[in-house]
């Protein structure tokens, strides 16, 4: 995702992050450039054309693009480049200050709350100018039932728009709230008609992504709080083990049907490399489906160790990880490190 400081807003700030990547990445890694200029939401466009050849899509992940004009133009660009946007979905008027979900826990704890329509205002809104302008447009971490709702009218009509979610909204809701920094991400947790209303959206298609949205933030940055703390969770290392034991092994998805969400349906979205097919790039990863452990963020690789699912009991996980055919994660080697 784009965020990053610099913002991949020009040839230059971009050609910053491909040139780590180039030296350090040991998986394809594919960025964003953004939508706005410094990636505010606002103000100027950037250069769709002058990005495009290096980028898989436009996104201000983070924040969302409170314009609709600027939005429309936003995706008339994207479209004459053949790509797609990914929209943080936010509305900046209707946020008040809030952190959590505005919900029975926030009103019971005295938080301040952000409500569903900050989300499905501007998906809804999106879904229109994407229509209008004919533009690819997949909505990030979507976390409410009338965003689900949205996306599957869309579908429904045939148009070019997808969505993902994150396993934290498909596991957990403003239930589970603790008052630590652990539970806050952006958009928040948020109620069990949610939550169940996002199962059902990955069951029947409306959702064909499941994203990790791995936030990684320091030890400090998340001990203040749900107040104070920074927005965002790590995700990269529990998400398949947390998904197997408790949507496959629980039978509310087939374990074919979790790859597709995870690998297969984003690789045709947004037209990555990989696969196991003949003349395919030979990306895969290893899985011992046997494997149990608990979670236990002092061993995650992550610099971030902030997680929800800190103790809970998983199921799963990848041994070995191979790129273009070569080995480049062996989870033996890692364990006896």
């Amino acid at each position: 995702m784009p965020n990053l400081n610099p913002a991949p807003d020009t040839p230059a700030t971009l050609g910053e992050q491909l040139e780590i990547i180039r030296r350090d990445a040991v998986v394809r890694v594919k960025p964003y450039g953004t939508i706005t200029m410094g990636q505010r939401g606002c103000g100027e466009l950037v250069d769709f054309a002058a990005l495009a050849p290096q980028v898989v899509g436009f996104s201000d992940d983070g924040r969302g693009v409170q314009s609709a004009e600027l939005m429309e133009e936003a995706m008339r660009r994207a479209a004459a480049v053949g790509k797609p946007i990914v929209a943080h979905c936010e509305v900046d008027e209707l946020l008040h200050g809030g952190y959590i979900h505005d919900g029975v826990y926030c009103r019971e704890h005295g938080h301040k709350g952000i409500c569903s329509e900050s989300e499905w205002r501007q998906v809804g809104r999106d879904i229109a100018l994407a229509e209008k302008t004919g533009c690819r447009y997949h909505v990030c971490h979507v976390s409410t039932k009338e965003s689900v709702e949205l996306v599957r009218r869309a579908r429904a009509k045939g148009l070019r728009v997808s969505c993902e979610t994150a396993p934290h909204y498909l596991l957990l809701c403003d239930e589970d709230l603790q008052e630590e920094g652990r539970f806050k991400m952006n958009p928040p947790l948020r109620s069990r008609a949610d939550r169940e209303a996002l199962v059902a959206g990955i069951q029947d298609g409306t959702i064909e992504v499941i994203a990790t949205d791995h936030a990684p933030h320091t030890a400090a940055e998340k001990a203040r709080g749900l107040a104070g703390s920074a927005m965002g969770i790590v995700g990269l290392e529990t998400a398949f083990p947390l998904l197997y034991k408790y949507l496959v092994l629980e039978g509310v998805i087939t374990l074919e049907k979790l790859v597709a969400l995870m690998s297969a349906n984003p690789r045709r979205i947004f037209a990555l490399e990989g696969g196991v097919e003949e003349g395919d790039a030979a990306d895969f990863t290893v899985l011992d489906l046997g494997a149990e452990c608990a979670v236990d963020p002092g061993t995650f690789l992550s610099k971030g160790r902030a997680t929800p699912f800190a103790g809970w009991k998983v199921q799963g996980r990848a041994v070995l990880t191979v790129v273009g055919g070569k080995e480049v994660y062996d989870d033996n080697y890692e364990s006896n490190r």
